[in-house]
């Protein structure tokens, strides 16, 4: 399938020739590549293309969706989105946004997008190679995966946007098993970007061999109240349960845990998390979003202040506000949604930004966490967790022994107000981000 400009302005001037207010066509096209290795040999090897429009219409404030995937669909694409229109709720929120112009961020890369399959093939035999190569204790790899996409985007609208951009994606993640004996560990990494030469799949490979190796010889230890520190991976697993606090959507429907909280210290005033889709070659980063709105860096919260929520044009109308261009999707065959674009944690000017051999010392005794096993089960609205961790014992500065079996519990406000530093360190795993995290006084049991 191929469309074009002409192609999508017609069918949102049929639309409103048949009625509608206002119009939105969207498209999405994408080709994946996608490569699983095992013991050097392609275990699985997809090759994937997906394409299609949808037709948004507003009629009376009442909303009328369909998609397809077939351009000669077209008519009957507008009929089903007028007709639905008829039979949907009235809801005085209802809009498109108006034509702003893109941000300036280079989201494409020629190299991911011409990608020979054998190149992608040497690339995930290189992951797993690496790791093997990293340790004589890693006996076997569970998953070396490579994956490589390009897309092209159009949004248009009766109100003047005409948004098209190219942009490409590329990851590698894997998880390495150590053995010693009988006792067996694992180690996991991930590096992503929208550019091939920011992705070392032989680093990769080599970091998650060392984190399983580190992990050999784990102990218990006794129920005690201790500082912390989250390795980054980890810090970005508790972040994601603040995500979907920043949802204009869920504060609305009452379910986000920072209802009432605007303009309050809600965390530490050491760090601050910020929403940008502006970061150059990361994931989340594009001109604009799924409505077309451009693409901005948000402050949520500075120095442990709350500044503000991400807002869709249907939320920030319901708010009274303007959407920060936070709208979402996940294809062409879904209506709008708000989503964050790189949502991260970084050091607020209010302190130091330590590496991490300093961030030890400054502990100088308790528990670097390198591994947390069911954040996703905390409660995204009280912001109650408990959960399995691992990591690493320090004494004076330095690493003693490697944990297993630990528990850590409480809320995730309480839990972020006692961050005392935050490292130098900031990782992007996906579209999150965050620096090793310094936290004091945390209830470890065993």
């Amino acid at each position: 399938m191929k469309i074009d400009l002409a192609f999508a302005e017609e069918i949102v001037s049929q639309a409103v020739k048949k009625g509608v207010d206002e119009a939105e066509v969207f498209f999405k096209a994408f080709k994946n590549l996608s490569v699983d290795v095992k013991g050097q040999a392609v275990d699985s090897l997809s090759s994937s293309l997906s394409h299609g429009y949808s037709l948004r219409v507003i009629k009376n404030k009442r909303l009328g969706f369909a998609y397809a995937t077939d351009l000669n669909e077209k008519d009957s694409v507008i009929t089903q989105a007028v007709g639905a229109a008829a039979y949907s709720d009235e809801d005085i929120w209802l809009g498109l946004p108006d034509s702003s112009a893109p941000a300036q961020i280079e989201v494409y890369d020629p190299a991911l997008a011409d990608l020979r399959e054998n190149d992608a093939i040497s690339l995930a035999r290189l992951l797993e190679k690496s790791a093997f190569a990293a340790d004589s204790r890693i006996k076997k790899v569970r998953k070396a995966s490579g994956s490589f996409t390009s897309a092209e985007t159009y949004i248009v609208n009766s109100k003047s946007v005409r948004a098209h951009y190219h942009s490409t994606s590329c990851s590698a993640q894997i998880m390495a098993i150590a053995e010693d004996g009988q006792e067996s560990q694992t180690g996991w990494d991930f590096s992503g970007s929208r550019f091939l030469r920011d992705v070392s799949f032989e680093n990769t490979g080599r970091t998650a061999a060392e984190r399983a190796v580190q992990l050999l010889g784990a102990r218990t230890i006794t129920e005690r109240r201790t500082g912390i520190i989250l390795d980054n991976s980890v810090a970005v697993d508790f972040l994601s349960i603040f995500a979907s606090s920043f949802s204009s959507d869920s504060l609305q429907k009452g379910k986000s845990l920072l209802k009432d909280k605007l303009g309050k210290r809600i965390i530490s005033h050491l760090i601050n998390i910020v929403d940008s889709g502006l970061l150059p070659g990361k994931l989340g980063s594009s001109p604009v979003d799924a409505e077309g709105v451009t693409t901005r860096e948000k402050f949520l919260v500075r120095e442990g202040v709350l500044q503000g929520y991400l807002y869709n044009t249907y939320t920030a109308r319901r708010g009274g506000t303007h959407s920060t261009g936070n709208a979402a999707r996940g294809g062409f065959s879904t209506l709008p949604s708000v989503g964050i674009t790189n949502l991260f944690i970084e050091p607020s000017s209010s302190g130091k930004s330590p590496c991490k051999k300093d961030l030890f010392k400054t502990l100088d005794r308790g528990l670097y966490i390198v591994d947390a096993m069911g954040v996703h089960t905390a409660n995204p609205i009280s912001g109650d967790f408990s959960v399995g961790v691992t990591g690493l014992w320090i004494e004076g500065g330095e690493i003693q022994f490697p944990v297993k079996e630990a528990v850590i519990s409480g809320n995730i406000l309480e839990f972020f107000s006692k961050v005392a530093a935050a490292g130098n360190d900031l990782t992007f795993y996906g579209s999150m981000g965050a620096p090793s995290l310094l936290i004091s006084d945390v209830d470890v049991s065993a």
